[in-house]
């Protein structure tokens, strides 16, 4: 990163959903500018994690024990940076009364226990930077509207969730922590998530546009999404970031790229209908429309080394 820190040094880092999308990939940057990387999992054995993505991939990673909620008191000790990643998987399944549920706790519950155990360490033993996962489903459905981090939160289950989520973040601050809310949009990696879950019936020639395909599609390339925490980690910037790319592109124009750079055409529509009685309440996620702008780090000059989905789309499928 090329801008200014604000902290002199980067000692220790705890991070929470290690093992996700997002994790796996951005523990082998963590090592090359952290002393230390610890870890809470469920899994209670030191180990070194299984990764091809890169020459800084031999490295031990300490784990703490983690029942998900609360990380106990000792697992801060000596960490002066934390980014919280852990969260139940948006499309992990049906939309249960259950499955909501942990979809909540597994955010809210998760960083309300973080900040309570923040701020009962002394003033001077607290990280000095909290970087919180969110989502710009916090926005909920708006049409053709840019949306900035200036813009007001939306309805729905998301923007409800997320709301609650930022807010439990954001008590961190009156303990003398920077906190950033990271909106982070859907990420494309070719090992998993949206691309995961979209390239076979792609292949299969059974893609196409969600709905009406008109709703805006905000994304962002994996690498350009752990370049942009450290971004976030290295300088002075706090409050909420918007985590996308700056091409706005609708679903049609996106199901349509992936077609291309597949080779397969993105012909066949998924009715809103169906997703909506597949989906319930979390339909809203796939159907809504969401311009969000990465206003805030544009304007510190965050480069993007993939600014639009045909590059993003070639870089993780090509």
């Amino acid at each position: 990163m090329d801008h200014c820190s604000d902290h002199p040094s980067l000692t220790s880092v705890l991070v929470t959903g290690a093992t996700g999308l997002v994790g796996a990939r951005l523990l082998p940057v963590l090592a090359e500018r952290f002393a230390q990387i610890r870890v809470l999992s469920r899994s209670t054995s030191r180990h070194r994690p299984a990764t091809d993505t890169g020459a800084h991939s031999d490295f031990w990673v300490d784990v703490r024990p983690w029942d998900g909620v609360d990380p106990g008191a000792s697992a801060l000790e000596g960490v002066d940076t934390v980014i919280h990643l852990a969260g139940e998987p948006i499309f992990g399944g049906l939309p249960t009364a259950a499955r909501l549920s942990r979809i909540r706790a597994s955010r809210i519950d998760s960083t309300r226990w973080l900040v309570d155990r923040f701020l009962e360490r002394p003033v001077g033993d607290r990280p000095a930077r909290f970087v919180s996962a969110s989502a710009v489903g916090i926005y909920g459905d708006r049409g053709e509207e840019p949306l900035d981090e200036s813009s007001s939160v939306g309805s729905g289950f998301l923007a409800e969730v997320c709301r609650d989520w930022e807010a439990e973040a954001e008590r961190a601050r009156g303990g003398g922590i920077r906190v950033v809310r990271m909106r982070i949009g859907v990420v494309l990696a070719a090992e998993g998530g949206a691309l995961g879950l979209m390239k076979t019936p792609f292949r299969l020639g059974l893609g196409g546009r969600l709905g009406k395909g008109r709703q805006f599609f905000p994304w962002i390339q994996i690498g350009d999404l752990v370049r942009s925490i450290l971004w976030c980690v290295e300088g002075p910037i706090e409050g909420a970031i918007n985590a996308v790319a700056p091409e706005a592109i609708r679903n049609a124009d996106f199901t349509r790229a992936l077609g291309d750079v597949l080779g397969c055409p993105a012909s066949i529509p998924m009715p809103a209908f169906v997703l909506k009685t597949l989906l319930g309440p979390i339909s809203g996620e796939l159907l809504g429309s969401r311009r969000v702008v990465p206003a805030r780090l544009e304007e510190t000059g965050f480069v993007y080394a993939h600014r639009t989905i045909g590059s993003a789309l070639e870089a993780e499928l090509g």
